[in-house]
């Protein structure tokens, strides 16, 4: 990789529920790579983790997501699980602060069921994208091309289909962020 990402801000939006590898193990690859990471939430204080089978360990919210923009923010980072992307899906600023960093061109990584924020966010139509199995036909009814691989890329979107692919996902976290900014090519 030649160019650093040391000094880059990433946002992780989650919620209550987000699958707790899935923010740690990318927010300690970002944080070695010398990344500043915050947490961005619904609320202030903290948020629990989904520990694969039962509820995990608190995290410190480092930003509430009405006092910060995309502005802000080189990337973000959308952890899965079932009960964090199921809330963010429904929340009206989750979604408009998903819209901005696509908009802008900035990368965007998802996991596992992170996707749905995507499709409901309306920016998964014409891209490649995978995401936990039972997500597929989610992300092919909102007009995305779905591929059952370890992490797929396309203009700056990151997806992985679950934790243990999150070796290549934070490989390509680090990649795309310090690839900066990708205009989408339009067929």
């Amino acid at each position: 990789m030649s160019k650093s990402v040391k000094g880059k801000r990433v946002a992780i939006l989650a919620t209550d529920g987000f699958e707790e590898s899935e923010l740690s193990s990318p927010r300690e690859a970002l944080d070695v790579a010398g990344v500043e990471v915050d947490i961005v939430s619904l609320k202030s204080g903290k948020i629990t983790a989904w520990a694969k089978t039962n509820w995990g360990k608190e995290y410190p919210v480092d930003k509430v997501l009405d006092e910060v923009t995309s502005d802000e923010y080189d990337m973000l980072v959308l952890p899965g699980g079932l009960f964090n992307p199921d809330t963010l899906r429904a929340n009206d600023s989750a979604l408009a602060f998903t819209r901005s960093f696509f908009k802008q061109h900035k990368p965007v990584a998802a996991i596992c069921h992170a996707p749905w924020v995507l499709i409901s966010a309306g920016v998964v139509n014409g891209r490649d994208l995978t995401s936990y199995p039972t997500v597929k036909d989610d992300v092919i009814n909102a007009g995305g091309n779905w591929h059952d691989q370890s992490v797929v890329v396309d203009s700056g979107l990151v997806t992985s289909r679950s934790p243990e692919d999150l070796e290549d996902f934070n490989r390509k976290v680090i990649e795309e962020l310090a690839e900066g900014k990708h205009q989408r090519q339009v067929a």
